[in-house]
């Protein structure tokens, strides 16, 4: 699955040194998200074409309504041959031209979104939030650890400052099998990260990688032999565990972590369990010397008789763990049959949220989701391509379209309650994290938050963070804390597909 999350750099207006700041903003400044004296970060265009387009969609509803006149002005006469096969065929085309009419909506207002991460880059320098990444499994069997620990990998690797990026793994299956995968991916993480860094590696899942790669880069040819040598290690003691589905003793001895495994702990009935792997506070650093992205292993706890709220209960858990641990200001939830294909794209969502005029409107930042096995131009029907080019981009041209429950960025605050202000512009700042206390207190600490109970007479689930009501795989409801309160937040879709260069995001 990919997700197309690109940018096209254009400067559209001009920076006037003298008189800039004191004019008045025209109409298209204000609505692009001109500050005073500052360029916007981001620009929203309407599809080329539009009115060509709109003036074929009206000849075609022209036509549809002289079919439908001419079918009732000739409606053959009671006992005449033919007369209810006529009728069937009338209301057939009636349907057919509702239905025509109702997709018109989804094509008739297209908008892209680009952005511009050099201003970024320029404005704010290194002064970004933190960001949390959750990845969510559940079961080792349907989800291989491999995979799930290459999702993991790549999106540790993002072009972000990693002492303000974390990545969760959250395991509903409470597997010391994904544990011990997870564990691997942090060993191997200290090489890999520093490799895609020094030579701009894309994708930056190391099995999507070597599958596509057949040599390294000339100058680093033999550092790519051996980190491919390193991936094939760790994939073959993965697979090799997962395929025995047994944890060996000698392998228990390489963490302590392991001991949450030594009791009767079930997949549906297993103690919270939280484990720090990587601790960003405490320097750990890479093989080049460069500090590490946090990682940390999550369990809720489940019990037989509780109702574990499926996906939106495991969201509402990593978002306090996360608090307790990290606390970053900025969200990205990704499922575990992802992969990042563009390390750019947290960039490019900061370039809205973090726009001085109109980020303070944005309710999230959405990818849209592609698969690696669908042909070009689709021969096979799949609405996959119809839904993301089209659709959800017709959708953002009337204030964005749904949230589909994996692939997007949020604003921490959003999602535990806080209210839209048209007068408050929320910024996006830096976090302090807590660096008294040891990785051991954070995790005890965290562990009470993902009790069964923990949730119990509280308004989560309900008035805070992610909603209970809908359980069905992957979509779930934000709350209407989020959404519902907040009319004139606008989610937007879809960094378009402009740059040929850099049109994919995440693949699975």
């Amino acid at each position: 699955m990919k997700w197309s999350f690109t940018c096209q750099h254009k400067q559209i207006l001009s920076h006037r040194p003298n008189g800039g700041r004191n004019r008045e903003r025209t109409k298209q400044e204000r609505e692009m998200g001109v500050g005073e004296g500052k360029l916007p970060l981001f620009e929203t265009r309407v599809r080329k074409g539009r009115t060509l387009y709109q003036l074929y969609a009206l000849s075609v509803l022209l036509s549809i309504c002289m079919i439908l006149a001419y079918r009732a002005l000739h409606i053959p006469a009671d006992g005449e041959k033919g007369r209810w096969a006529w009728i069937g065929l009338s209301m057939a085309e009636i349907w057919f031209g509702f239905y025509w009419i109702l997709t018109q909506s989804l094509r008739w207002n297209l908008v892209y979104h680009h952005t511009f991460k050099d201003r970024l880059s320029t404005r704010y320098k290194n002064n970004f939030p933190g960001v949390d990444i959750f990845v969510c499994t559940a079961d080792p069997k349907i989800e291989p650890p491999i995979m799930v620990i290459n999702t993991v990998l790549s999106v540790m690797a993002y072009e972000y400052p990693t002492e303000k990026l974390s990545v969760y793994l959250s395991d509903d299956g409470g597997s010391d099998i994904t544990f011990y995968a997870l564990l691997e991916a942090s060993r191997f993480a200290k090489a890999w990260i520093p490799f895609c860094k020094k030579y701009k590696i894309e994708p930056r899942s190391p099995g999507a990688y070597f599958k596509e790669a057949s040599s390294g880069p000339d100058d680093g040819l033999r550092e790519w032999l051996d980190i491919k040598r390193l991936y094939e290690e760790m994939e073959n003691n993965i697979n090799s565990v997962a395929n025995s589905g047994v944890v060996n003793n000698d392998i228990r001895k390489q963490h302590k972590g392991f001991s949450e495994w030594s009791g009767t702990a079930t997949p549906r009935d297993h103690q919270p369990i939280v484990k720090i792997l990587i601790d960003g506070r405490d320097g750990a650093r890479d093989f080049e010397g460069n500090v590490l992205p946090t990682l940390v292993y999550m369990a809720r706890e489940k019990k037989l008789h509780r109702h574990h709220n499926f996906k939106a209960g495991a969201m509402n858990s990593l978002l306090r763990v996360s608090s307790e641990i990290s606390n970053g200001a900025l969200i990205l939830n990704v499922d575990c049959d992802m992969y990042s294909n563009n390390s750019e794209t947290i960039k490019d969502a900061l370039c809205f949220f973090m726009d001085e005029e109109k980020g303070h409107e944005v309710a999230f930042i959405q990818l849209p989701q592609h698969f690696n096995n669908v042909t070009k131009n689709d021969l096979y029907g799949n609405s996959i391509l119809a839904i993301s080019e089209i659709d959800f981009h017709g959708l953002d041209g009337y204030g964005g379209p749904l949230y589909v429950g994996s692939g997007c960025y949020h604003r921490r605050e959003s999602l535990l309650g806080k209210k839209y202000d048209q007068t408050h512009k929320l910024e996006l700042v830096a976090r302090e994290r807590d660096y008294k206390s040891t990785s051991l207190d954070l995790e005890e600490r965290a562990k009470n938050l993902i009790t069964c109970t923990f949730e119990d007479n509280t308004q989560w689930g309900n008035e805070v963070c992610v909603s209970h009501s809908f359980s069905v795989y992957p979509f779930f409801s934000l709350v209407q804390g989020h959404l519902g309160r907040k009319k004139k937040q606008i989610p937007m879709f879809n960094l378009s597909i402009m740059n040929k260069q850099q049109k994919n995001a995440l693949k699975g």
